[in-house]
């Protein structure tokens, strides 16, 4: 039985909530520039997540970790002038939040205040709660991310599923229920077993979106790069391609090549 689906002129937290009591499954993905997130929003998605992958896709790093606050901001004020309609969300870059909850909030006020952003969000459950605690205090909607967290990569060595062994699955669903409890409005799950994604998403009342995380969740959300396959070299199971830019994007740059050596291009018809 389908559902009828509310007509959101703009995406707001509240919204997320209600689509999730409502059943609405949530759309998500990344945008890093206006043309994209022009695009994105136009196409109506729900939420576009300003996220640290901007130090992969965009600035060709093997982590997130390196891209700075600075840089964040300038990829989230470019996005936020292109949209009309999805709810931004940008993420606390690496060494914004985790060791001082101060630096916490000047970092979270500095994203709403210079970008227009939305909301922040921060990987990381109990341990970072006096920061969560600050930004919340402040006004400052949170998303949670937990599960496969990228910026601690060092400190589990691998991009593996996560949360498979019983003792690390208790504590996921331990800090799902904290940050609910603590006022974040949604949280993405990265890289987890769908069934106990699904048991997350229905233990909680504010929205779980995931990644690589099965369709038991509240709804999904992909890196653009990725799902329009201008990457080609990362082929996780849980990434479904709907383009092959990188093959069409190379044909096209190459009959340019091709026709400016040849001197095809310009025509006369395409000259003053």
């Amino acid at each position: 039985m389908s559902i009828a689906q509310k007509d959101y002129k703009r995406i707001t937290v509240k919204s997320l909530t209600e689509m999730k009591a409502n059943g609405e499954k949530i759309s998500m993905l990344t945008a890093y520039d206006y043309t994209m997130a022009q695009i994105v929003d136009k196409a109506g998605i729900d939420v576009i997540l300003v996220g640290d992958s901007a130090s992969n896709v965009m600035a060709g790093h093997e982590t997130t970790l390196p891209i700075t606050l600075d840089q964040m901001i300038y990829h989230a004020s470019s996005v936020v002038r292109a949209i009309h309609r999805a709810l931004v969300v940008v993420d606390l870059p690496f060494g914004s939040y985790q060791s001082d909850p101060k630096e916490a909030l000047r970092s979270s006020i500095r994203i709403m205040k210079e970008s227009g952003g939305h909301a922040v969000k921060m990987e990381g459950g109990k341990e970072i709660k006096e920061s969560i605690k600050r930004i919340l205090a402040a006004g400052i909607p949170v998303m949670g991310h937990l599960g496969l967290t990228p910026q601690s990569i060092y400190k589990f060595g691998t991009y593996t599923v996560r949360a498979k062994e019983e003792e690390e699955a208790e504590k996921l669903i331990e800090d799902a229920l904290y940050l609910e409890k603590s006022g974040c409005f949604a949280i993405v799950l990265e890289k987890v077993p769908a069934e106990l994604a699904k048991k997350v998403a229905d233990k909680l009342t504010i929205p779980v979106i995931g990644i690589g995380a099965g369709g038991g969740v509240d709804g999904q959300v992909l890196v653009i790069h990725d799902l329009l396959g201008m990457t080609h070299e990362f082929n996780p199971r849980f990434l479904r391609r709907y383009l092959d830019l990188h093959g069409l994007m190379t044909q096209a740059i190459g009959n340019y090549v091709s026709d400016v050596k040849s001197k095809d291009f310009p025509n006369e018809s395409e000259q003053y």
